[in-house]
């Protein structure tokens, strides 16, 4: 109760009470470890009754991490397990690094730190130091000396044996971990499948068929990807000589077979919203943990088990790095195991900017419900993305009546609203253009011949049956060229979400519509409750790309103007009103 420190070597500890110190994971191969603050007689007490049940023990990490944080002392923790993630608030790491412990107040999520990076990681996925005085300077210098490519893994004491191995050792070693971790892949997935799904099927009772969808996503599908993916990488394994192996052509021929992690992961998010709600029965727990004892799975939560996808296809280019570093130029498989590498970067980019683009369906959505007499198909219909976004100038024919208007430019289309003149936050829908039918022509200062007007820093939109034509100006002639830029973009997405089969189904977009529709949006505080436009001036577009200036990505702001005393006068007449 109060820490291990408090255990002199005249305790008294029960049979019962060191039986309960002993894990339920006690299949695991690690050897018999202790914790700081524990006194030697402690110590011996625990190993007589290991010696009888196992060989092997964990003693709670979380009391004496608790302990020493609360103490003042620095903590530091071991990766057990590669932890990758693609969430920006959790912390990533390689099993070995090592991991400075700030808060340990969560049992299952500890906040920690590795040199400039801080973040949550899974306290599951590390072990404490057993020596928590050992100097931690040496071991920072080499990983920073091994970030920046200065030094071989080697220099940070990950020698395979005494000495530096041969190149085609280390391409032995690479070759020898991927189809190990495989196979283990393939048996997780298969626990998951035969353990929790079949099992959960058979209960119509506790479970609906879209409830299962939610909680596993397609990992059906992905086993049955991956049962074939590893049926070839063993053909391409040549078990006399590993080094000769050539499975850089197994990735390459499965590349857009990987793009199925992109539902999963997607998903992920949802499954482990519906996994929480459910685990706040005790049905639902009792209920899954027979179903891995079943299936004789060691000791880690459903939740940890289905994040495994997500950090799998996140690895493979790690791994294919790892694999093209130690294979000589020479090889027959140098140059498959450089283009898998490049594939797989290339999987893992298009997985995290379809995440990304999901995620930004909601705030489109909201942006929407925010607008003032909105008309017609929702933008979702066709849309999912905003490319740009600024004020402009426009003229339509055949009135080709000045308009001071926001336009909002989506693929497939470009809305445009205009703003109150109270409430300058407030928009009002005017109308769209539909952009697959537009032509975009720059247009040099001077005289128009459609409008017969002098024009400067301006742009024309034409449909390609030419009924319709749209004048647009800008303030500045920068803001001119970065909207040239956006409509050059626009068409850009478009052909790429055609390539890569990009599409919203009908019921991401319901969702996003009754999400928007909701009062109090899930997970806001509910003092929010300014509209999506207005959170769009005060910060950085999560849609727009990071290689923009600053200066470009606040087009919303509101333009500088001289200041009035309009307003002022108006104040004065508050005593006339009733």
């Amino acid at each position: 109760k109060h820490g291990l420190n408090n255990f002199s070597s005249t305790t008294f500890l029960p049979f019962f009470v060191l039986r309960a110190l002993v894990p339920l994971a006690t299949r695991s191969q690690n050897p018999l470890r202790f914790y700081p603050g524990m006194t030697s007689h402690f110590q011996s007490l625990l190993q007589s009754q290991l010696e009888v049940d196992c060989n092997v023990i964990t003693v709670p990490p979380v009391v004496v991490s608790l302990q020493l944080i609360s103490d003042g002392s620095v903590v530091y923790a071991e990766g057990l397990w590669d932890h990758v993630t693609m969430d920006d608030q959790e912390l990533g790491f390689k099993a070995g690094d090592v991991i400075e412990v700030v808060d340990a107040t969560n049992k299952e999520w500890w906040w920690g730190r590795i040199m400039d990076s801080e973040g949550w990681f899974p306290a599951s996925f590390v072990r404490l130091r057993v020596n928590q005085d050992e100097p931690m300077d040496e071991y920072l210098a080499h990983l920073e000396e091994a970030q920046a490519g200065e030094e071989d893994r080697a220099s940070l004491g990950l020698l395979l044996g005494p000495g530096l191995p041969c190149k085609e050792q280390m391409r032995t070693n690479v070759i020898n971990e991927i189809m190990s971790t495989e196979r283990d892949y393939i048996k997780h997935l298969k626990d998951i499948c035969e353990g929790y799904i079949k099992q959960c099927r058979k209960r119509t009772d506790m479970f609906t068929e879209e409830q299962l969808r939610t909680i596993f996503g397609n990992i059906e599908e992905i086993y049955r990807f991956q049962r074939k993916f590893l049926k070839g990488l063993e053909q391409k394994f040549n078990k006399e000589q590993p080094h000769l192996s050539e499975i850089g052509c197994c990735f390459l021929e499965h590349q857009t077979d990987f793009q199925i992690y992109s539902e999963y992961c997607n998903n992920h998010p949802n499954a482990c919203i519906q996994l929480s709600k459910l685990m706040k029965v005790n049905k639902y727990v009792f209920f899954f943990e027979a179903c891995r004892l079943l299936q004789k799975m060691i000791d880690i939560s459903l939740d940890g088990f289905l994040l495994t996808p997500v950090q799998k296809i996140c690895k493979y280019p790690l791994q294919l790095a790892e694999l093209l570093k130690y294979t000589n130029p020479q090889h027959r498989d140098y140059k498959d195991v450089e283009a898998a590498l490049n594939a797989m970067k290339n999987v893992a980019r298009l997985i995290n900017e379809r995440k990304r683009r999901l995620e930004n369906i909601d705030k489109i959505a909201q942006w929407q419900s925010s607008i003032e007499d909105f008309e017609g198909e929702d933008v979702l219909s066709r849309s999912s993305e905003l490319i740009f976004s600024g004020e402009l100038t426009k003229l339509s024919l055949p009135q080709a009546k000045s308009q001071q208007r926001m336009f909002f430019l989506f693929d497939h289309q470009m809305v445009y609203c205009k703003k109150d003149l109270l409430r300058r936050d407030m928009l009002y829908y005017k109308g769209r253009i539909d952009m697959d039918h537009m032509e975009v022509i720059d247009l040099e200062d001077g005289k128009e011949k459609d409008f017969n007007i002098s024009v400067k820093n301006a742009l024309k939109l034409r449909s390609l049956a030419g009924d319709e034509v749209h004048l647009l100006c800008a303030k500045k002639p920068e803001q001119k060229e970065r909207w040239l830029r956006a409509f050059t973009d626009e068409r850009r997405q478009v052909q790429q979400d055609r390539e890569t089969g990009f599409t919203l189904t009908e019921v991401q977009k319901k969702q996003a519509m009754l999400n928007a529709g909701k009062s109090h949006p899930a997970g806001k505080p509910k003092a929010v409750s300014r509209p999506y436009y207005d959170f769009l001036l005060r910060q950085k577009h999560p849609s727009l790309p990071t290689a923009l200036p600053q200066q470009q990505v606040f087009m919303l702001a509101e333009p500088k103007r001289k200041t009035s005393t309009f307003w002022h006068n108006i104040g004065r007449l508050t005593p006339f009103k009733k």
